[in-house]
């Protein structure tokens, strides 16, 4: 079998990708993140008036660890936040909702764009 040569081409771009050793996890909209500092996530669309580049806080952390020592919570860790940037409002893709029954000429079609609210995690912490 032929061996796999790594360029430097692939090797800068997981240099460009670095993200922090820290990361969290917070819970938001009823879903749990692994969330990392500088990275983007889609979360459940919040509540509210944002504006871009204004500063959102999840104080619902339920782990953190650092490379060196873990934080579990008993649900959450107290005094700790996660500070986010908000990017924008969205919408996912559409995703078709079919209802059908043969030899009855019953069919429903329903589609449905789910909102996301796109943040930038900046601390953890």
């Amino acid at each position: 079998m032929a061996e796999k040569k790594v360029t430097e081409k692939t090797e800068t771009k997981k240099e460009a990708i670095k993200l922090s050793e820290t990361f969290a996890v917070i819970a938001t909209g009823g879903k749990q993140y692994i969330v990392r500092e500088g990275e983007f996530l889609n979360i459940e669309k919040l509540d509210g008036d944002h504006k871009e580049g204004g500063k959102i806080e999840f104080p619902e952390v339920l782990l953190i660890d650092d490379g060196k020592t873990t934080a579990v919570g008993e649900p959450t860790i107290s005094g700790k936040k996660v500070v986010a940037e908000f990017v924008q409002n969205g919408r996912d893709k559409k995703i078709e909702v079919i209802r059908f029954r043969s030899k009855s000429r019953y069919f429903k079609n329903r589609g449905h764009r789910q909102p996301y609210t796109r943040v930038k995690i900046v601390k953890i912490g």
